[in-house]
C-alpha cells in the first residue's frame, strides 16, 4: 500500500518502531509514567476498528471523541480512520447545548469520552438526541450509567473477539485521499459553530511542507498538553507520530508547569498565553532580587539578545561574546531554561498574537519559539519562522506551496492543498469564505519586503467607536498580556463613546499585594472594590497604555471577581476572548461604565 493516508501511515510507523515508546502518560491512580509501544499501539487501533465494524459503522459515518487528552484518544482516532470513517472532536469542557449541536449536526452515533463529567454531558445529549446510540468510556473509573455505554478496555475485547479483519483490510485499501478526516467545529471569536471539513490529502500535504520546515526526528519527544480537539494540538499530534517521535500526554492542562521539568519535552505546542504566563512570573519575582542579582540578569539576557540576533543574521558570534554569553548562561538563562524543563529544542506557537518583547525574551534565554500564523480552516500552519532571518514584528514566511496575498480591506487571502474544502452543512458560508478560489481568513496584514507576513488585525473584531475610530482590541489587550497583576482582560468600545476594560486580575498576586498592605477583604468583591486596589490598577493602566493614541487608551475599567471560561463561551481553546459574549454576560456592568 502506498503511505497516501493515515491509517496506512500510522502502520507502517508501528512495523518500523515496533517496541519503541510510541505515547507515554501519567496513571493517575498511583503516579507513574506509563509507555505504550508502537506495537501496542496498532493492536489497539485494529481492536477498536474491529469493534466499531461490529458496532456497524460504515463508510464516512461520523463518530464523536469528547475528552482531555489520554493515550485513548489517539488509538480511537486512528481506529476510526481506519474504517474509513469521520471523527468529530468535542472540547473536554464542552457544555450539554455545545456537544448537543454538534453531535445532532454531524449524526454521530457513537461518542468516545474521557471522564466522569464528559460522560455526565453526554448522557444528557443520549437522553434527546436521535442519533447518539453508544457511549464509550475511556476512564474506567467511570460510573457507568446506562446501559448503552461500555468501558474502553471492554470494546477492546470486542474488537479481540470479532472476525472481520478481512472487511477491516478491505476498508484499508480503498481509504481516498478526498475522505474526510475530521469535522472541527469553530466559531472562532464570533458567529455560530462552523464545522471545518479536513480530509486525507489536506493533512498528507500538511506532513510534507512541515518537513522543509520543521527540523524534528524521531528522536525528540512531544507534549501534548493543548486539547486535542484544537486543530493545533491535532495536527502536531498526527505530525510527531508520523516523525516517529514519543508523545507524551497530559491530561490536565493546568498542571503544564509543574509536569514539563518532569516529562523535559525537546518540542511542544503552545499558545502565547504560556509565554506571557512564564514571562510575567519571571520578572514578579525579578521585582524582589537584590539589586545585583537583577543587574546579572538583565546583563545575561542582554548578552543572549545580542547571540540571537548574531544567529538570526547569520553572522558570526565574535569571540568575547561567546564567553560572556557562556558566562550568563550557566548563572541565568540555563535557570529560565529549566522552567520548560530545560530540553527544549523548539516551541511551535500559534493561536494568537505574542508580544515581541516575550518573543524576543524566551529567544534570548535559547528557547526558540517557532512563532506562527494559521487557522482551523487551513489545517493549522499557514506562516512561520525560519530558523534564521527570521523578523519578530512578524508571524514568519509562508510555508512551501501556500500561496498567500493581500485582498480587499488589506485581507489575508489563501491558496494551498492543506486548505479546506469548506464547511459541513453550510453551503452558503462556504461560498463566503471563498473569493475567485482564495480562501478568505477574516485577518488583515500585510507582506514585508522580504516574504514575511504581518497580521495588523482580525477584520471581525475591530471596534469602531461612535466617534468613528477604528480600533483594534486585541493590540491593546496584548499590550497588557505581561503585567503580573492582570489575569484576563477584555477591551471593550464597539459604538461606544470610549474605550473600557474588563479585568480579571491574577488573584494570587493580588491577595499578595492586599496582604502587604494590610488590607482588610471578607471575599473577592471585596478586594476588587477596595480603593487601594482599584488605585493600583489604575496607575498600572495609565503607565502600560502611555504611547498609545489618545482614542485607543482605556477611560473606566472594570475588576472581575471570576475568569472568563471556555466553558461559558467567553474565550476561544487558544484563550482569545469572545467580545460578543462577554458583552453579553457583562451587559449590566459594561452600561454602567458607560453612564
Amino acid at each position: 500500500m502506498k503511505l497516501n493516508n493515515l491509517s496506512v501511515l500510522i502502520r507502517d510507523r508501528v512495523k518500523k518502531y515496533g517496541e519503541r515508546d510510541a505515547l507515554r502518560y501519567k496513571d493517575t491512580k498511583n503516579e507513574v509514567w506509563k509507555s505504550v509501544s508502537w506495537n501496542s499501539f496498532g493492536e489497539q487501533i485494529d481492536l477498536i476498528a474491529k469493534a466499531l465494524l461490529t458496532s456497524g459503522v460504515k463508510v464516512q459515518d461520523n463518530i464523536a471523541i469528547f475528552s482531555q487528552n489520554m493515550p485513548e484518544w489517539t488509538i480511537s482516532d486512528f481506529a476510526i480512520l481506519s474504517v474509513r470513517a469521520t471523527v468529530i472532536p468535542l472540547y473536554a469542557t464542552s457544555t450539554v447545548v455545545q456537544a448537543k449541536y454538534i453531535t445532532n449536526e454531524t449524526a454521530s452515533k457513537i461518542m468516545f469520552v474521557g471522564e466522569q463529567e464528559q460522560y455526565e454531558v453526554a448522557l444528557e445529549v443520549l437522553k434527546t438526541s436521535e442519533y447518539l446510540e453508544k457511549i464509550i468510556l475511556f476512564d474506567s473509573n467511570i460510573e457507568l450509567k446506562d446501559s448503552r455505554s461500555i468501558y474502553f478496555k471492554d470494546f477492546l475485547i470486542e474488537g479481540k473477539t470479532a472476525s472481520n479483519q478481512e472487511e477491516l483490510n478491505e476498508r484499508l485499501a480503498k481509504i481516498s485521499s478526498e475522505d474526510l478526516v475530521t469535522i472541527i467545529y469553530t466559531s472562532g471569536t464570533t458567529g455560530e459553530p462552523k464545522g471545518v471539513m479536513l480530509q486525507q490529502k489536506n493533512f498528507m500535504n500538511t506532513f510534507k511542507i512541515h518537513d522543509i520546515k520543521m527540523n524534528v526526528n524521531d528522536k525528540d519527544i512531544s507534549l501534548a498538553f493543548l486539547p486535542l480537539a484544537h486543530i493545533f494540538e491535532r495536527a502536531w499530534t498526527y505530525f510527531a507520530l508520523y516523525k516517529g517521535m514519543t508523545n507524551v500526554y497530559l491530561r490536565d492542562p493546568k498542571e503544564i508547569i509543574s509536569r514539563i521539568s518532569e516529562i523535559k519535552p525537546t518540542v511542544m505546542c503552545a499558545v502565547p498565553r504560556f509565554y506571557e504566563k512564564i514571562y510575567a512570573a519571571v520578572f514578579s519575582k525579578l521585582e524582589s532580587s537584590s539589586p545585583v542579582k537583577k543587574k546579572l540578569f538583565l546583563w545575561a539576557v542582554k548578552i543572549g539578545k545580542q547571540v540571537v540576533e548574531k544567529k538570526r543574521l547569520s553572522e558570526n558570534i565574535p569571540f568575547i561574546m561567546k564567553v560572556k554569553h557562556a558566562i550568563g548562561d550557566k548563572l541565568v538563562l540555563k535557570k529560565i531554561r529549566s522552567l520548560v524543563g530545560g530540553n527544549i529544542k523548539i516551541f511551535p506557537c500559534a493561536g494568537a498574537p505574542l508580544a515581541r518583547e516575550i518573543n524576543e525574551f524566551f529567544h534570548s534565554a535559547g528557547i526558540f519559539i517557532q512563532y506562527g500564523y494559521g487557522l482551523t480552516e487551513t489545517l493549522a500552519t499557514v506562516t512561520v519562522f525560519d530558523y534564521t532571518g527570521f523578523d519578530f514584528k512578524t508571524v514568519g514566511s509562508p510555508m512551501p506551496g501556500v500561496e498567500l496575498k493581500i485582498g480587499k480591506n488589506q485581507e489575508v487571502l489563501l491558496k494551498g492543498a492543506s486548505i479546506t474544502k469548506g464547511y459541513y452543512k453550510k453551503p452558503e458560508i462556504t461560498k463566503n469564505s471563498f473569493i475567485d478560489g482564495w480562501f478568505k481568513t477574516g485577518d488583515a496584514g500585510l507582506i514585508d519586503e522580504k516574504g514575511n507576513l504581518i497580521i495588523t488585525d482580525r477584520i471581525k473584531d475591530l471596534v469602531i467607536t461612535s466617534g468613528g475610530k477604528n480600533i483594534a482590541p486585541q493590540r491593546i489587550e496584548l499590550v497588557f498580556g505581561n503585567e503580573i497583576l492582570i489575569d484576563q482582560i477584555a477591551i471593550i468600545g464597539d459604538t461606544k463613546k470610549y474605550i473600557s476594560a474588563l479585568i480579571v486580575p491574577s488573584f494570587t498576586e493580588l491577595e499578595n499585594f492586599a496582604k502587604a498592605k494590610a488590607i482588610d477583604y471578607k471575599n473577592r468583591e471585596d478586594l476588587v472594590t477596595h480603593p487601594t486596589v482599584i488605585s493600583l490598577y489604575k496607575n498600572k493602566i495609565k503607565t502600560l497604555q502611555g504611547k498609545m493614541a489618545e482614542y485607543e487608551k482605556i477611560k473606566k475599567f472594570r475588576l472581575l471577581t471570576k475568569s472568563f471560561s471556555i466553558k461559558q463561551n467567553e474565550i476561544t481553546p487558544t484563550m482569545k476572548v469572545k467580545r460578543k459574549v462577554i458583552m453579553e454576560h457583562y451587559k449590566e456592568i459594561i452600561d454602567e461604565m458607560y453612564k
